[in-house]
């Protein structure tokens, strides 16, 4: 599992979204990009940050920001994710898990007393360079926004 953390250069992608769209690192070059890496689509937790997002995304945008959201759901539920909660950024359907494992964010997990692997909930706030500048590991869903926003 790759350790990144700020300072080193984020790591390149290349993946469909949830309306069947390439994205890759270098189309947000210029620009100051948040990654959110969520566990599950139409789980509480992971629609709680998602929603938040949503819900500020103009002021996110207004920092400069593009949103990506990425987890290892299919595009069709990536699709249907976004289409229910009207999301206004792109999620990124990483089924092999090639941009998962890239950032670090496969691992191990427990819940209710089990332990497995999957998908930790992190974010990657990446400079105009692609460069990343802040990681947040311990994302608070439901006010995510103002994780990302406060300096």
């Amino acid at each position: 599992m790759a350790i990144l953390k700020v300072g080193d250069n984020a790591p390149n992608f290349s993946l469909t979204d949830n309306e069947g769209k390439f994205h890759s690192l270098k189309d947000y070059f210029g620009k100051k990009l948040i990654i959110f890496f969520y566990p599950r689509a139409n789980t509480p937790g992971c629609t709680a940050e998602a929603c938040n997002l949503r819900d500020y995304f103009k002021d996110l945008e207004d920092q400069g920001y593009s949103i990506l959201g990425v987890s290892a759901d299919s595009e069709k539920s990536q699709q249907s994710f976004s289409k229910k909660y009207d999301f206004p950024f792109p999620l990124l359907a990483d089924i092999e898990k090639v941009m998962i494992n890239a950032y670090g964010v496969w691992g191990p997990k427990k819940f209710r007393g089990k332990e497995y692997h999957g998908i930790i909930r992190k974010t990657f706030l990446v400079d105009e360079k692609g460069i990343i500048t802040r990681i947040i590991d311990k994302v608070k869903t439901k006010d995510h926004a103002a994780q990302i926003l406060e300096t």
